[in-house]
């Protein structure tokens, strides 16, 4: 498997296979670029990397799971085992959606505190030191930490995810050190702790995906220090004219979708076929129809002359 960390504005290499090579240097990578570095570790085609810190791998020996991990409000986190270390600019856009079994999983702040109160959390097993168990804060953080812990539960419960033959990608963001930053301050005891904390809980979550998936998982930690929605700028002319497609709506909405659109287009599509091409044959027989011989009309009428 490869483990990837970004902390600050570099992008470290932890673990990588024979097969995931990896060149030490000091090439820098755009933010925007990682997806797409994402997708070529795992034998996808993209567009255009032009970026000599990857190698060309075997084509039929690829990783079987990729899981990104955006820590955000984090200068550094230390994870001691590094292949190579490389620059990394501009910013980093993913989304994903998720499997119906992580749908359990905590997301409310009173699902959070049920799931910390009860048995197997993480508050029994870790030196929380300076955190409250009080502070909504220290709950938001202690809960990421609690969810990465769960979803390698899951996965070794659902064994199955892991040994099909669909290559698994998970994208995951914690936010919880940003809020205690902001809370707290990065000089804190608290956001000290916190760090402390996390490196080592994303060492062992990058451990146990790794070894789930039979040493052949991608693991990226992305660390940034603030993630803000970017600005958009939209013109507009004023000669546009206002067009309308639902005159009964003020909204400028479109009108319904009918799921039966399809069926019906196609039954409609291939009948006038039919028809046109029916009227095509038709019509050049009858061109070159000879009623000497085609014609039952000609025939029965030339035998009554005969006869008479």
């Amino acid at each position: 498997a490869a483990v990837f960390r970004v902390h600050g504005n570099s992008l470290t290499i932890l673990q990588a296979p024979e097969f995931v090579s990896f060149q030490k240097g000091d090439w820098p990578i755009s933010g925007e670029k990682v997806p797409d570095l994402v997708a070529l570790t795992m034998g996808f085609s993209v567009q255009e990397l032009s970026w000599p810190g990857l190698q060309a791998g075997p084509l039929f020996q690829r990783p079987r799971a990729n899981v990104l991990v955006v820590v955000r409000g984090a200068d550094n986190l230390s994870l001691p085992q590094n292949v190579a270390s490389y620059p990394l600019e501009n910013r980093l856009y993913m989304l994903g959606k998720a499997n119906a079994v992580f749908e359990d999983l905590p997301v409310t702040l009173q699902q959070i505190r049920a799931r910390l109160s009860q048995e197997g959390s993480v508050l029994a097993s870790l030196p929380l030191n300076s955190l409250s168990r009080n502070s909504e804060a220290d709950l938001l953080f202690l809960s990421e930490v609690q969810v990465l812990h769960d979803i390698t539960a899951l996965l070794q419960r659902h064994r199955h995810l892991a040994k099909d033959h669909s290559p698994d990608l998970y994208s995951l963001e914690l936010s919880g050190l940003e809020e205690l930053s902001r809370l707290y301050g990065k000089e804190s005891p608290q956001y000290k702790d916190a760090t402390a904390i996390l490196s080592s809980i994303l060492q062992k979550f990058a451990e146990d995906v790794y070894s789930l998936y039979g040493n052949s998982a991608v693991v990226e930690v992305v660390t940034v220090k603030t993630f803000e929605a970017p600005l958009t700028r939209k013109s507009r002319s004023i000669l546009e004219s206002k067009q309308i497609s639902n005159p009964g709506s003020p909204y400028n909405l479109a009108y319904k979708y009918n799921f039966q659109y399809a069926v019906v287009f196609n039954i409609v599509l291939w009948l006038m076929i039919a028809l046109a091409l029916a009227v095509i044959v038709i019509a050049y027989n009858l061109w070159n129809m000879d009623p000497g011989y085609d014609s039952i009309i000609y025939r029965m009428t030339n035998q009554k002359i005969r006869m008479d």
